[in-house]
């Protein structure tokens, strides 16, 4: 078993994707509802993976970016949430994330994980 590594994890989502085009499509109510469960759920999964939880992080927000020119621009990324966990191996720190509610019932549609180095 290797020593404890942290991990960054980004939670993804295509903002044009099926996903949310079903969220879109949802009534206030369905949506209020699925949230509902779904903040539930991520505290459910929270309290389950305490222990590996090293910053709980949360919802990012729209993305400006500057290009090596000086220009800023607004675009659209992927990103959607992020957190850092803390694993004994990097495939162990990808499978805390199997079944996670931001994908199960939010609209997410993947976790990029990757070790903190440093």
């Amino acid at each position: 078993m290797s020593a404890e590594t942290h991990y960054l994890a980004v939670f993804t989502s295509d903002k044009t994707g099926p996903k949310w085009r079903a969220w879109r499509a949802m009534s206030e109510a369905d949506q209020a509802e699925t949230a509902r469960l779904g903040v539930a759920a991520v505290a459910d999964w929270e309290a389950a993976h305490r222990d590996s939880i090293v910053y709980q992080g949360g919802p990012l927000g729209p993305t400006k970016r500057i290009g090596d020119d000086g220009a800023v621009t607004d675009m659209v990324n992927l990103l959607t949430v992020f957190m850092v966990v803390r694993a004994d191996s990097h495939e162990a720190a990808v499978r805390l994330f199997v079944n996670h509610p931001h994908m199960s019932i939010f609209v997410c549609d993947g976790v990029e994980v990757m070790p903190v180095l440093g």
